[in-house]
């Protein structure tokens, strides 16, 4: 066994939406060590186990009874009333009320209590449910006891673990996922975003060929479409004392469109399908539907010749209980479907496109209006044209789009969707007079991202290139300015910078300017905003008034300690200087210097959900 100052692994995590891998690789074996992909054994049916290299991220409540005795062991846990993984995924089909699905997503989701026990989302008062940290930790704790098992002389907590997050997670979604980890038994991770790591798969599966396939100037757009999310990340390929350096320059924003959208598209088609032969399908049965257009989805949207794919659900009412309803879809209509619907092509000047807001409005997991990703695609390229001239002119290049393509996420396993995401940025080239984009290829792309991870933590250690990028948005704290009370109104704030765009992970800055007043021995809210389209920003920065394009963030709630009085604690407000620390796990300290230099309080960016 290794000690734990120098861990024998490098851990790679891909906690994902629908599929969570873990890939390692042993540091004892040289300099270019191999990835290797663990092989995580589940429940595939009831007391049927079998190794898989990808988890499904779905988790069942069990009911009494519901399974024999001991048909849900495994070999590290006994007795257990919930299930992981395949069967989870699949038994969820059949009783989609106890099945917890993108727990994930709904850590990023600030308009609910995500350390409270609300899902599975809609399930009838009285259910067995688990809060969304919960959710994830139990994920993260199968790879554990999965991992231990076959590494019993080196547990995974002791282990050097890159455990990866979507660009677009704020620091919020960040500090829970971390949360995670820390109930599921991982010990200290670092955090590193999903497209980045992608991106690091790639330098892996190319060896030194990589730097032959791009060159200085290139700017790859990283297309990373899963099952729940699609995300955009600008990587640029520059250069230091003449060797090649590369820096992801922009994030997009958290988009809740994927696969499982189109999955939904196509259960609606058949759905009309079943309904124009007689049979109205109930939302038991729109579920059951969705598991067979899935598997429609990734058979028909392959390079194959299939031409049809057969949907079956179980019939309803006394003369169908014995029998199931089925119903073919062919190739192009799921074709023209899903490309039409999700993949159109559009001009980049083309906006994304908003529904009319409802007054009320059922209480769930934010999800794009606009299932168009090319849409999306388009606003992100648009909206990032101004930073390419910037950061290309002093390379002696010029271009105001993406010269490459990464792709990422199982959805564009699918040629047919690629060949639409690169015809669109080939349109777009070609009305300002450029070559066709270059294709950057991957091996696999369920796992490129766990095995990108591990190559980052290689890479941090020395073993191979980094990318540079550090914060992907910047982050302002709301500071109340004085003013007279009036009835009816709120103190009038603004936003001081504490952290600017690209602020380098293990990093820490004075911020400059004025003392503040800081509020001890009470109650107090400190309010937080973010941005990732602010990126000329720099510490200290006072924006009053607040800017549209700041997102507030969960406020923290907390009561900072005074040194007791004779009279007992009494609320005061001292003066302070800031100094703001970005971790090496992505996480933002806030630290309050007292003007003595005799006192300090250290502020942790973390959601305070319920108080």
């Amino acid at each position: 066994m290794t000690s734990s100052s120098h861990p024998r692994y490098v851990v790679g995590i891909d906690l994902g939406t629908t599929n969570t891998a873990l890939s390692f690789s042993d540091t004892t074996t040289g300099d270019h060590p191999e990835v290797r992909d663990l092989e995580i054994a589940q429940l595939i049916h009831p007391s049927q186990v079998e190794a898989r290299t990808l988890l499904p991220s779905f988790m069942y409540l069990c009911s009494e009874g519901e399974f024999p005795a001991g048909s849900l062991d495994l070999i590290w846990q006994k007795d257990r009333d919930f299930v992981v993984g395949e069967l989870a995924r699949s038994q969820g089909l059949k009783v989609p009320t106890r099945q917890v699905v993108s727990a994930k997503s709904w850590l990023s989701h600030h308009g609910v209590d995500r350390r409270s026990p609300i899902l599975p989302w809609k399930a009838p008062a009285g259910s067995r449910m688990v809060s969304p940290i919960d959710a994830c930790a139990n994920y993260l704790k199968e790879l554990l006891l999965a991992w231990n098992q076959k590494h019993p002389a080196d547990p995974l907590s002791s282990q050097e673990i890159v455990l990866t997050v979507p660009a677009s997670f704020d620091a919020a979604a960040r500090e829970l996922t971390i949360e995670a980890a820390t109930r599921a038994g991982l010990g200290q991770v670092q955090l590193f975003e999903e497209p980045q790591s992608a991106f690091y798969a790639w330098i892996q599966s190319r060896g030194d060929l990589w730097r032959k396939d791009v060159e200085v100037g290139e700017v790859v757009l990283v297309c990373d479409i899963g099952g729940g999310t699609t995300d955009f990340t600008l990587i640029l390929v520059g250069q230091s004392q003449g060797n090649l350096e590369l820096q992801r320059i922009a994030v997009g924003d958290h988009i809740l469109l994927g696969g499982d959208n189109m999955d939904w598209a196509l259960a609606h088609l058949a759905a009309k399908k079943f309904e124009a032969k007689g049979h109205k399908l109930d939302s038991s049965q729109m579920l059951m539907l969705l598991a067979g257009c899935r598997q429609a989805k990734e058979a028909l949207l392959a390079d194959s010749s299939q031409e049809s794919f057969e949907v079956r659900v179980l019939g309803r009412g006394s003369r169908l209980m014995a029998g199931s309803l089925k119903e073919e879809l062919g190739r192009e209509e799921v074709r023209q479907t899903l490309l039409d619907g999700f993949f159109p092509l559009v001009n980049l000047e083309t906006p994304v496109q908003r529904s009319k807001a409802f007054g009320l409005q059922e209480m769930g997991l934010p999800y794009a209006h606009d299932p168009a990703v090319t849409r999306h695609m388009a606003q992100f390229v648009k909206r990032n044209a101004p930073l390419l001239t910037e950061k290309l002119t002093p390379l002696g290049k010029t271009g105001t789009l993406p010269s490459a393509i990464l792709f990422n996420g199982g959805v564009l396993k699918s040629p047919a969707v690629s060949n639409q995401v690169t015809n669109q940025i080939n349109q777009w080239r070609e009305a300002q007079c450029l070559g066709p984009v270059k294709i950057l290829s991957h091996s696999d792309l369920d796992l490129a991202v766990a095995r990108g991870a591990v190559t980052q933590g290689l890479a941090k250690s020395g073993k191979g290139i980094r990318i540079r990028g550090g914060s992907a948005r910047s982050y302002y704290l709301g500071v109340e300015i004085p003013s007279p009370a009036v009835p009816g109104a709120l103190p009038p704030i603004k936003a001081l910078c504490v952290v600017p765009h690209g602020m380098e992970e293990g990093t820490s800055a004075d911020v400059p300017g004025l003392e503040l007043g800081l509020l001890v021995g009470e109650r107090a809210e400190f309010r937080f905003f973010a941005t990732n389209q602010r990126r000329e920003d720099t510490t200290g920065m006072w924006l009053d008034p607040l800017p549209e394009e700041l997102d507030e963030l969960p406020p923290l709630e907390t009561t900072l300690p005074m040194e007791p009085t004779e009279s007992g604690p009494v609320e005061e407000l001292i003066p302070v200087h800031l100094k703001s620390v970005l971790t090496d796990l992505g996480t933002l300290e806030l630290w309050c210097q007292s003007a003595d230099e005799n006192r300090q309080w250290r502020l942790e960016f973390r959601t305070r959900e319920g108080g």
